[in-house]
């Protein structure tokens, strides 16, 4: 029997364990950087395949199985445990049992797929060369990101992996499927936040005022030619607004306008550019209408850049495993994820689960409450996860 073969038969005999742990996840989720009894439990089902494990980053935990040869090569495999605040509306036996807490972006699916895959895996350990790295991080969710915490914190060393593959649930794609994209795919994102200051007064005296309303509209305006005419039409980039505060009233202009928005791209040198003239032309702009401002941008994820050759191996093993046609191109993505910060460090493939099932209703987008997944697509995730860690060993 062949490697595919043979992971195959295990995915299939693990998979309804599988979807239990994921439910147990899924009805007991925590918040970012609060998963301990996520870890916890993590931790548990680890030393029942006898796998140990050790905490980092608090909440997280790294793992190792160690095949034949074990300094020969190592991979790294990562999943986050982190839940958002969100009230579920699902009506289903595993159900939310934290008011307000919800698995609403499938990483009960990304850490119950990584066991999946470990199990299989250390079943298998006598049969491959090299080690697997198992990287459960926390924090996904939240600023400054988990990811970016295990790496200071040393994940990425003793032993150092020449890879790292991560997966994510895709319900725009159906169950059986996945999806890969070499190179850049998803965006940088920094949040903006801006504070123009005016002299606020009677709104039929507008000559007695410095009216930070007329402020704000002409500077949300401005700042769409940052994208327009300085950003590369090479180079995606997206500057948006979703919050403005003006606490005047119909006959009262306030003293000051809060905006709240993003800046998302896909190119660190760009990004750092433009941080700059954002900042340059708030300032500017608000000073030549006679208002003031504060202007605080934070760096959020960088962006997320998919090596081409680890990446073009994983998609052939995928192939290979599920054949062609359950392997589709994915297209760029300006979401954020801070899988990226691992992606900035050594060669990375990040790739997409397919999860909806239209026939069954589930086609929810993540972080909705209304956010499920077509569980037959544990099989398929666990499954797959094995196979390319092992090809990748071989390659």
């Amino acid at each position: 029997m062949n490697t595919a073969d043979k992971i195959k038969q295990l995915a299939k005999a693990y998979a309804p364990e599988t979807v239990q742990v994921r439910r147990h996840i899924h009805a007991n989720p925590e918040l970012s950087f609060e998963e301990y009894n996520t870890a916890s439990y993590v931790k548990q089902i680890l030393e029942s395949y006898g796998i140990a494990s050790e905490n980092m980053a608090e909440t997280g935990l790294v793992a190792l199985i160690k095949g034949r040869n074990p300094e020969k090569k190592t991979i790294a495999l990562r999943a986050d445990l982190d839940a958002l605040p969100i009230v579920e509306a699902n009506e289903v036996d595993y159900k939310s049992k934290n008011q307000g807490v919800m698995h609403a972006c499938g990483h009960d699916v990304h850490t119950a797929s990584l066991l999946g895959a470990a199990r299989i895996l250390q079943e298998l350990r006598d049969e491959f060369e090299g080690t697997i790295k198992l990287v459960f991080q926390p924090g996904e969710e939240k600023f400054p990101g988990g990811a970016s915490i295990m790496i200071k914190e040393g994940v990425l060393q003793n032993p150092s992996p020449e890879g790292i593959i991560g997966q994510h649930v895709f319900p725009l794609l159906p169950a059986g499927k996945v999806g890969f994209r070499s190179g850049m795919y998803m965006a940088s994102a920094d949040e903006i936040y801006i504070t123009v200051k005016g002299k606020g007064g009677h709104a039929a005296i507008p000559e007695m005022n410095i009216d930070p309303v007329l402020i704000s509209a002409h500077l949300i305006v401005a700042l769409q030619q940052i994208v327009s005419r300085h950003a590369s039409p090479k180079i995606p980039t997206v500057l948006s607004f979703g919050k403005l505060e003006a606490k005047g009233a119909t006959n009262v202009i306030p003293n000051e306008v809060k905006i709240e928005g993003t800046f998302r791209t896909m190119n660190e040198v760009w990004r750092k550019e433009a941080h700059q003239k954002i900042k340059k032309l708030t300032e500017s702009l608000c000073e030549s209408m006679g208002g003031s401002c504060d202007i605080d941008i934070k760096n959020g994820y960088p962006f997320l850049q998919n090596d081409p050759e680890l990446t073009g191996r994983a998609r052939a093993a995928a192939e290979l495993y599920l054949g062609e046609d359950n392997v589709v191109d994915l297209d760029l993505w300006m979401g954020a994820e801070d899988f990226a910060y691992y992606s900035q460090e050594v060669p990375a493939c990040f790739y997409r689960l397919g999860t909806r099932n239209e026939a069954r209703g589930i086609t929810s987008g993540v972080h909705t409450p209304t956010f499920d997944i077509d569980e037959t697509a544990l099989e398929t995730s666990i499954g797959l996860m094995a196979f390319i860690a092992l090809q990748e060993l071989n390659a």
